[in-house]
């Protein structure tokens, strides 16, 4: 007898555990929502983080001429490194 009730208890437990899951995600988002209140409205003026590192950016470039660039022959810690340095040139 015992066998035939937990094979029938194992073949419907997702038919009971998924209601009783649902209900006490339920109970515990509503809880929480109580006990934290409204939201601030800073919180939802608040930048993203990428926005406020688009901002630094812009503003680290602000006065900055940006037509003066170094040629990438003249920086050489984008060569990749050979064996050796044999095939690297050699700056005079």
């Amino acid at each position: 007898m015992w066998s035939v009730l937990w094979a029938a208890v194992r073949s419907k437990a997702p038919y009971v555990t998924f209601p009783v899951a649902f209900v006490v995600g339920l109970v515990g988002y509503h809880l929480e929502w109580f006990l934290r209140g409204d939201p601030s409205p800073t919180a939802e003026e608040e930048k993203s983080i990428s926005e406020q590192r688009e901002e630094r950016k812009l503003q680290e470039i602000a006065g900055k001429d940006l037509t003066k660039v170094v040629s990438l022959k003249d920086k050489l810690e984008f060569a990749p490194r050979a064996v050796l340095n044999r095939n690297r040139p050699e700056k005079s």
